[in-house]
């Protein structure tokens, strides 16, 4: 899951993680951005790195139907992410932010008592 060296100039453990969010393996994709967070979570990409962890940990809980704590982790994402204008790290904030949105939308609208990964297809986060 995790190349040795850059592609495209990307360290490998955050290409790591879209590579694994982009096939559905969520708790994959948490994991293997932890390796970054943890190297700079007081720094400029700490917040950062953290939002996407909750991101994939969001997934990770609605694969598992628990879907109160799905919300809470869109929620922390959205707080940490929205912190980050424009693009960021090749990543489109306001897409990303707009798929937050939708995602706990989704959730809160069918109160809670229907998983929207069941009925739609799992998102894609693409880097420019």
């Amino acid at each position: 899951m995790v190349g040795h060296g850059s592609v495209g100039g990307l360290d490998p453990f955050y290409q790591g993680y879209f590579d694994c969010f982009n096939r559905g393996q969520f708790y994959e994709a948490h994991d293997i951005l932890e390796q970054l967070w943890l190297k700079d979570r007081h720094g400029a990409n700490g917040a950062f790195y953290k939002g996407l962890i909750q991101l994939a940990g969001a997934f990770v809980h609605l694969q598992k139907d628990r879907l109160r704590p799905s919300a809470a982790l869109f929620k922390l994402a959205g707080a940490n992410l929205g912190q980050y204008a424009g693009t960021h790290e090749r990543l489109a904030m306001p897409t990303v932010l707009a798929l937050i949105e939708h995602w706990l939308a989704r959730l809160e609208r069918a109160a809670f008592q229907s998983n929207p990964l069941r009925s739609e297809p799992a998102p894609v986060l693409r880097l420019e």
